[in-house]
């Protein structure tokens, strides 16, 4: 499977963990990065009859969206839908079982389709793996790729993106947090910040 680098400093491979960016993006940077896995989906999926843009609930459901939207500018069909991960969250037995806001919402067969998997961040990999449970549940897809806007590195399961937007490195006790804004884009927000300033929430406390 090919990995698509999309936003790189140093010409490294970001899977090596060696690449670093600025630690602070402004939404115009936010919206090239976005573009530039729209532009590998593209060029990767001109000719795909069945391509499934399933967001991971919640961080990857505006990204799904504004991924699809571009797809659909540059004349592909792809169908677009949610993945909700709270049954298949490898820490069930020590918390409570969570609810992500948004279900499970497929439009239409999974089972010989090109699925792909799209988050905000990607970290540890059990919220890829959880999605991946929950996918196949429904079916048996063709193949099943993986779009992120941030790798922040820290993988804990053998996990990686098929598509990248940006890559950064943050330490173990650092809080990448994503917030991209579905009605008004200029407010995109990307930070790095400690994670002791913000209490863990029951519903997110698995690490992407």
């Amino acid at each position: 499977m090919t990995a698509f680098a999309l936003y790189e400093c140093g010409g490294r491979s970001h899977n090596l963990g060696l690449v670093a960016t600025s630690p602070k993006h402004d939404a115009p940077s936010i919206h090239l990065a976005i573009d530039r896995v729209a532009s590998a989906l593209v060029r990767r999926h001109k000719g795909t009859a069945r391509l499934l843009l399933l967001g991971v609930a919640n961080g990857g459901i505006v990204l799904a969206h504004r991924l699809a939207a571009a797809l659909k500018q540059a004349g592909l069909k792809p169908g677009l839908g949610t993945i909700d991960i709270s049954f298949h969250r490898d820490d069930i037995g020590r918390n409570p079982i969570p609810k992500e806001f948004s279900p499970t919402l497929i439009p239409h067969d999974v089972n010989g389709a090109t699925v792909i998997l799209v988050d905000d961040v990607l970290h540890s990999g059990r919220t890829v793996k959880a999605a991946l449970d929950e996918l196949f549940d429904h079916g048996r897809p063709a193949s099943v790729e993986l779009a992120v806007l941030v790798d922040r590195g820290g993988r804990l399961l053998p996990v990686a993106a098929t598509y990248t937007g940006i890559t950064l490195v943050a330490a173990d006790d650092e809080k990448v947090r994503v917030r991209l804004d579905p009605v008004a884009p200029a407010r995109d927000t990307l930070l790095t910040e400690s994670a002791a300033k913000h209490s863990k929430s029951p519903s997110r406390a698995l690490a992407s």
